[in-house]
């Protein structure tokens, strides 16, 4: 399990941090234009976007598939 885990790049980040990473790097409006879900195009929040990703699988592999793509430097 610990080899398995060494090769995943979302292993020790939580879906809070991936979620702040993306709106400093990108912000809101890109979000809601690149992952249309509405968290991210009405009203948008960290706090809202936890609650809806959390509850939604698919849209959080989107989420989180942008973040693994995402080159933050």
């Amino acid at each position: 399990m610990t080899e398995e885990q060494n090769n995943n790049p979302l292993h020790g980040v939580t879906l809070e941090m991936i979620i702040n990473k993306l709106v400093d790097f990108y912000g809101w409006e890109y979000l809601g234009i690149s992952i249309e879900i509405r968290c991210f195009n009405s009203n948008p929040s960290v706090k809202s976007c936890l609650k809806f990703l959390r509850k939604t699988p698919w849209a959080r592999k989107k989420v989180e598939d942008l973040y693994s793509k995402t080159n933050f430097k």
